[in-house]
């Protein structure tokens, strides 16, 4: 009895130890993670406070005296601007890929922690504004337009108050209009300058910023658009200002042919303020939606805008929005090196409405998730068009491909479904595929919350597929996984479309699910009174094709949304090498060889970054490369089973009423969806929860959706649900 005494006290003691351990390593992370995120706030909220308050005539004296006592070191007054309006973003990034890399594979919702009992509205998720030019605006993108117009509108001010007050009593009427026009023309540009600060964040698609935050691209580029059209109504009315003064003048065209060496170049400005025109002009909605190759192709001249912006302020007050501009930098090389591969298309297929889908081969480290998108290019169809397509499928549907959805809707979709149909005779799929991304939520916000409502308009139900099988294949694997009720509700114009559903077989993924999940599907064909065939599916056969898929074939890792290591590497080896050149080009040529001229400056900044990316960047991709190769090898030599494809020519006729998928489903024809008795039903239903919305499809869809939702907040009883609206549409 004593020796099993004995036996027993070190066990107990260990387990002890092992728990003791485990609370003190999970509050230290706790810890670390939350000093992570008050530093990042600390240090945003410094920044754009500057920002905010620099026209003030006191802090522009403090900030002057800033660059005094910093202009004599090595960076010299580039350094001491950079330090205080571009490094702040840069040291953001830094701390987010910290975090990352430490979090970033605890994402999954539920880990640890019990969803809340209390329902409640969240600012990016409650519709504020609905019928306007902002589209649906929720309550968190509405206090960012309220503060970046209430920047501009106290920026404009201050610096006019400042103006009038330095203008002599003396001045004539012409002079003191030419002085006035000037000096705010001059002050328009240093609004329009912080607010290109941060133009370009949300273009950078695999940022470390965007994805720390948790803004995939799709929802990010209406901010570059909402900015994108502020900072070039700024930029516009420097211009004129100035226009309108130096007409006044008498000097017009001597001023805008002006390249002077020490001051601002005007000539470069007028290059570069013309080229910002153009991709503004053809980014008006009517014009995109016209020509989008016309959109597309004037947008490439985003590199004569920064340039020139470059050689027309000089180096140092480039800084003041360089630092947006670096990241967007490291995403746009990071995205060229992706590209370069050649992608496999294992299999693809015509739906009877016209829909394609494409099969394509990825690596199995290469992650994603069912709210994720690609852009896709094929060569044979355009070498330079580059097309958003969300992914249908979910990362547990297999480990070595994801599918698409492609829907024709105009020229290079068309030649691209002429292409998959015309494979048959020849047994031969002739396409050369490449991708960039995957893209998307950091966080599968679709597991978060345990009833959902997806609201999908045509095409817009490929992401609901990717969703729907990705809660399957968690509920038949035991994964986390919150959602328990879910309501499919589509619409479409006609019933060839219907096939679409029969993508995913939902039994064959989880087989008994109704046991566990409550799937119910609502159909509306709108543009069809009565049912051509048959009440349910309408079955046609689907065109396939298949290619055998050579090794290595995949899709490249390389990707800011990849891994966090790799990825976080390439942005401080870039960012430090960036600041190592900088350095040796003041010491040993700026500085010796007394170089002064600020439009040549400005160009060497401009070379400086972009040499700092190839160079130093260039390394942790050739390295990155190098551990994507090991890593394929080792999975080669496992003898990985490939994942299974469907191969039959043909997806067979099933009767509906034999599965449960057809008993949860009804198809309504000649009617659309009413979302207020929608929203009313599941609130009987439902009860006091937190109910997520989801809604992919065209823009009325969107905005009848969101309008139902916010009435539905406003007067809604305290025992009934709070719906949470999130579009998962892609409008470039």
């Amino acid at each position: 009895m004593e020796k099993h005494s004995v036996d027993n006290s070190p066990l107990l003691s260990t387990r002890v130890d092992e728990t003791d351990y485990t609370m003190k390593t999970s509050s230290i992370v706790s810890v670390t993670k939350w000093t992570l995120k008050y530093l990042i706030c600390v240090i945003f909220i410094a920044w754009t406070a500057l920002i905010f308050v620099f026209p003030l005539e006191s802090v522009g004296n403090l900030v002057n005296k800033w660059i005094n006592a910093t202009s004599e070191t090595l960076f010299g007054i580039t350094g001491s601007l950079f330090l205080i309006f571009s490094a702040p973003i840069l040291i953001i990034a830094f701390l987010a890929i910290v975090h990352l890399i430490i979090f970033g594979e605890n994402h999954l919702p539920n880990n640890g922690k019990k969803s809340s009992k209390y329902p409640s509205f969240r600012l990016w998720t409650f519709p504020v504004l609905v019928n306007g030019p902002f589209g649906v605006v929720s309550a968190a993108e509405l206090i960012g337009i309220v503060l970046f117009s209430a920047y501009v509108i106290w920026a404009f001010c201050v610096y006019t108050v400042r103006a009038f007050v330095s203008i002599s009593d003396h001045s004539s009427f012409k002079v003191m209009s030419i002085f006035m026009f000037e000096i705010l023309g001059l002050r328009l540009g240093s609004i329009g300058l912080f607010c290109l600060a941060f133009l370009f964040l949300p273009v950078s698609r695999g940022s470390v910023i965007l994805r720390y935050i948790d803004i995939p691209f799709e929802h990010a580029t209406r901010y570059h658009v909402w900015l994108g059209h502020l900072t070039m109504a700024l930029f516009t009315l420097h211009g004129l200002f100035y226009v309108i003064a130096w007409a006044m003048d008498g000097r017009l065209i001597q001023e805008l042919l002006g390249w002077v060496d020490i001051g601002v170049a005007n000539l470069p400005g007028v290059i570069s303020l013309l080229a910002g025109l153009l991709m503004w002009i053809t980014s008006f909605p009517g014009l995109r939606t016209w020509n989008f190759e016309l959109f597309f192709y004037t947008h490439q001249l985003y590199i004569i805008f920064v340039v020139f912006l470059a050689l027309h302020v000089g180096d140092f007050i480039f800084t003041m929005a360089a630092g947006g501009i670096f990241i967007f930098a490291l995403d746009r090389f990071l995205r060229f090196c992706q590209s370069r591969r050649k992608v496999n298309i294992i299999s693809s297929r015509s739906l009877p409405c016209g829909t394609v889908e494409l099969i394509l081969s990825k690596p199995q480290n290469l992650r994603y998730n069912a709210l994720s998108f690609v852009f896709l290019q094929i060569r044979e169809l355009s070498w330079l068009q580059w097309h958003p397509f969300s992914v249908s499928s979910s990362p547990l549907d297999g480990k070595h491909h994801l599918a698409i959805l492609i829907k024709v809707l105009g020229k290079w979709t068309e030649e691209l479904r002429e292409k998959v149909t015309g494979v048959d005779a020849q047994k031969d799929l002739s396409i050369t595929a490449s991708v960039e991304g995957p893209y998307g939520h950091e966080v599968p916000y679709h597991l978060m919350y345990g009833n959902l409502i997806l609201v999908a308009g045509g095409i817009g139900l490929s992401p609901f597929l990717a969703i729907l099988s990705d809660i399957l294949h968690r509920v038949r694997e035991g994964k986390q996984c919150q959602p328990r009720n879910i309501l499919l509700v589509w619409a479409v114009k006609k019933s060839d479309e219907l096939p679409l559903l029969s993508t995913i077989d939902m039994e064959a993924m989880c087989p008994f699910f109704s046991d566990k999940v409550n799937i119910d599907i609502h159909i509306y064909v709108t543009r069809e009174s009565d049912p051509p065939l048959e009440e349910g599916y309408i079955y046609k056969p689907i065109k396939s094709s298949f290619c055998p898929v050579p090794s290595g074939c995949g899709m490249s890792v390389l990707v800011g949304t990849g891994n966090n290591f790799w990825s976080g590497l390439y942005v401080i080896s870039s960012t430090i090498g960036f600041v190592v050149l900088l350095g040796l080009l003041d010491n040993y040529y700026i500085n010796p060889f007394g170089i002064y001229k600020w439009w040549y400056k400005g160009l060497l900044f401009i070379v400086c970054m972009v040499a700092s990316v190839v160079i130093f960047g260039g390394l942790v991709i050739g390295l990155w490369h190098i551990w994507e190769k090991k890593s394929a090898m080792k999975e080669s030599s496992k003898n990985i089973k490939v994942d299974k494809v469907e191969e039959n020519g043909s997806v067979a006729p099933k009767d509906p009423s034999e599965d449960n998928v057809s008993k949860s489903t009804v198809i309504r024809y000649g009617s659309r969806p009413e979302f207020k008795e929608i929203l009313e039903l599941m609130s009987e239903k439902w009860g006091h929860v937190d109910v997520g919305v989801l809604v992919c499809g065209p823009p009325t869809l969107q905005t009848s959706l969101a309008q139902e939702i916010r009435s539905h907040s406003v007067t809604r009883q305290g025992h009934y649900p709070i719906f949470h609206f999130h579009s998962h549409s892609f409008d470039l």
